[in-house]
């Protein structure tokens, strides 16, 4: 049986969207320039026509990739999610022990994951700290810098 890939309802429109776009716009695109640069003559020494297929390579592999994600989606719709317990799909709010400073993680799946917009995948080491536990539990982890204790403030599901 085929692994599921869990993932939220935005990510899934994420990655349809990339799809679309590396399949319809991106790949037209790559040909093109793979056209153009042959008209220039010898292709041994031709730096476009090895920037086009290097570009044609990684298009096509990333394709692969996603369609393997989509077709293994499994959709967890966050808003009909509730309570206290930190779960896939929870945005939670958490404070530093030592330093009061608080941030804001959503627990998300593996291709959707991206720290600078606070999105943690599940399989992380914190979203793993965090998972199960509910607002007010402490959580500890180990971070190259030493033991981090961490607050949980808020537990959301948007």
């Amino acid at each position: 049986m085929e692994e599921k890939i869990p993932m939220t309802r935005k990510g899934y429109d994420a990655l349809q969207q990339e799809l679309t776009k590396l399949k319809f716009e991106d790949r037209h695109a790559i040909i093109a320039a793979i056209e153009e640069a042959r008209a220039h003559g010898d292709l041994s020494e031709n730096a476009e026509y090895h920037a086009a297929r290097e570009r044609q390579s990684f298009t096509e592999g990333r394709i692969q990739e996603l369609e393997y994600a989509i077709g293994r989606a499994q959709i967890i719709d966050v808003e009909k999610l509730s309570g206290n317990k930190v779960v896939f799909g929870a945005t939670v709010t958490v404070r530093d022990d030592d330093t009061d400073q608080q941030q804001t993680y959503q627990i998300v799946g593996q291709y959707e994951a991206n720290l600078e917009k606070g999105l943690i995948s599940f399989q992380s080491p914190v979203a793993r700290a965090l998972i199960g536990k509910e607002v007010g539990d402490f959580v500890e982890l180990r971070t190259p810098g030493g033991t981090k204790t961490y607050e949980i403030m808020t537990v959301r599901f948007q």
